[in-house]
């Protein structure tokens, strides 16, 4: 298994409209080798939220296609220009390879 992190922290009060935009159907729910995706938020300070995006995918090759498709591509080009909203603070990434999982024993 393959995982993307993507960590923004966002002026208090604005994580709800990054949940938004990451939790609504999308074409990435679409793409071979795509598991889920859990958005995560966090109280840091006073005035600030953290949200945390992860992204699960089968393998990095499957991610890798994803990365280079023309859907993903096009969504990029398409931002080209515009800024980044003014509540995001910060915003650092990365990808992992999962190299262990425990699951509950029923």
């Amino acid at each position: 298994m393959f995982v993307q992190l993507r960590k923004m922290v966002v002026q208090e009060g604005y994580s709800n409209q990054v949940v938004e935009r990451f939790s609504k159907p999308g074409i990435l729910e679409e793409q071979e080798g795509f598991i889920d995706t859990t958005v995560l938020v966090k109280k840091v300070r006073r005035g600030e939220e953290e949200v945390v995006i992860q992204i699960r995918w089968e393998s990095e090759q499957n991610w890798k296609q994803w990365e280079k498709s023309d859907a993903h591509i096009a969504g990029h080009k398409a931002k080209i220009g515009q800024p980044k909203p003014e509540y995001i603070i910060s915003s650092e990434g990365g990808l992992y390879e999962v190299m262990a999982e425990k699951t509950a024993r029923i």
